[in-house]
């Protein structure tokens, strides 16, 4: 149980740490006058939503990632290859669609991390970790609204 606690710790302060690195990627991100001008989805969450969700989404995701990496785990390594994949991608994003404005390039990343994401679910319901793989809901579920919104900027602008 211990070293459980040991690779929460690990998988918090990466996945908070890719949070911050991809904050620090996006220039002036949604506060910048390139976003403000653009047609955006009338869906749009409040800005104070977009930090709660990755908070929760980051703790799940911590939590996921600590019990499907115990060593006795029969796809261990292909899902720390996942994860890392995860990783890129999700820091990628940021500087794609904020810094560089390229909406149809950061949907295809964005959409690549759903797949990639679901794919880390399906890997996680192998075995006794069905009802963890439910962590990733949250994700999952952001994922494709934070898609929708991509997508509307794609086809609006």
């Amino acid at each position: 149980m211990q070293n459980f606690w040991v690779r929460l710790v690990f998988f918090l302060i990466l996945n908070f740490g890719a949070l911050a690195i991809g904050s620090f990627l996006m220039d002036d991100g949604p506060l910048g006058s390139w976003y403000q001008e653009l047609i955006r989805a009338p869906w749009e969450p409040p800005g104070w939503v977009f930090g709660v969700a990755w908070t929760l989404i980051m703790l799940c995701f911590s939590i996921f990632m600590a019990a499907v990496t115990r060593p006795d785990k029969v796809n261990r390594q292909r899902i720390i290859v996942i994860y890392i994949l995860q990783l890129f991608l999700n820091i990628g994003w940021n500087p794609v669609f904020f810094k560089w404005h390229m909406t149809l390039p950061a949907l295809i990343v964005i959409t690549s991390l759903l797949i990639v994401v679901f794919t880390l679910f399906r890997e996680g319901k192998i075995g006794e970790d069905k009802p963890t793989a439910l962590l990733l809901l949250p994700y999952i579920i952001w994922l494709c609204i934070a898609i929708s919104l991509n997508a509307y900027v794609v086809a609006m602008n």
